[in-house]
């Protein structure tokens, strides 16, 4: 993505003729959700130049927060614990996008009565698998199978107890989810339907294809 970003951050390379954090912001906008605190850093004057100027669904709210250049994943939550109510909240990254049952999500991590909630999915793998038995003979192929693996897919639910496990120098990946993981207050939402990520160019002309085609399941619940 590096053509992309160096003069422009992620959040706000574009899909379908708009940035990214529009199509995340209304993935939740559409599911009833109103209140949208981006955390910005590189460049972030751009990405609240833009979500002041964008016309979002009646009753929605925009507030860019400065969380600073270089601070990690768990950091900027950490930054923003006074703009934050007492109940539950959620938190996601601005670069993938699912046809995610948000309500769902919140009854899941309400049921379980942990801190944290991270949903969980199987992206496709981006190349063919050769099939073998056990004297190494080839016997079939398939080509971008999904994964049998679960990955860190964002879309978490948050309680205020959370942020005990952050500090200002968090990478929210590492330690704050391995102690919540190992204290037994992380639960995983699976989600089996569409999921992607835009970390490559391959991945950003991917979820424009869909969006040409009329495809764009994560806003066609």
């Amino acid at each position: 993505m590096r053509e992309k970003t160096q003069s422009l951050p992620k959040a706000l390379v574009e899909v379908g003729g708009r940035p990214l954090l529009w199509h995340v912001i209304s993935i939740y906008a559409a599911q009833g959700f109103t209140r949208f605190l981006p955390l910005t850093g590189y460049l972030g004057e751009m990405v609240e130049e833009f979500t002041g100027s964008a016309v979002w669904p009646e009753g929605v709210t925009v507030e860019c927060i400065d969380t600073g250049l270089d601070t990690p994943t768990g950091g900027r939550i950490s930054r923003v614990r006074d703009y934050v109510d007492d109940g539950t909240f959620c938190a996601t990254y601005a670069d993938g996008v699912a046809d995610i049952d948000l309500a769902e999500l919140l009854d899941f991590h309400n049921a379980h009565g942990g801190y944290a909630t991270m949903t969980t999915v199987r992206p496709n793998i981006q190349w063919g698998v050769v099939e073998m038995d056990q004297n190494s003979t080839v016997t079939g192929f398939r080509e971008k199978p999904r994964s049998e693996h679960w990955v860190n897919g964002g879309f978490f639910c948050l309680e205020p107890g959370a942020f005990k496990y952050l500090e200002d120098d968090s990478v929210l990946e590492r330690q704050p989810l391995e102690e919540l993981a190992a204290e037994g207050q992380l639960k995983a939402y699976r989600h089996n339907g569409f999921w992607d990520c835009m970390d490559t160019y391959k991945d950003l002309v991917t979820l424009n294809d869909l969006w040409r085609a009329g495809e764009a399941p994560w806003l066609d619940r």
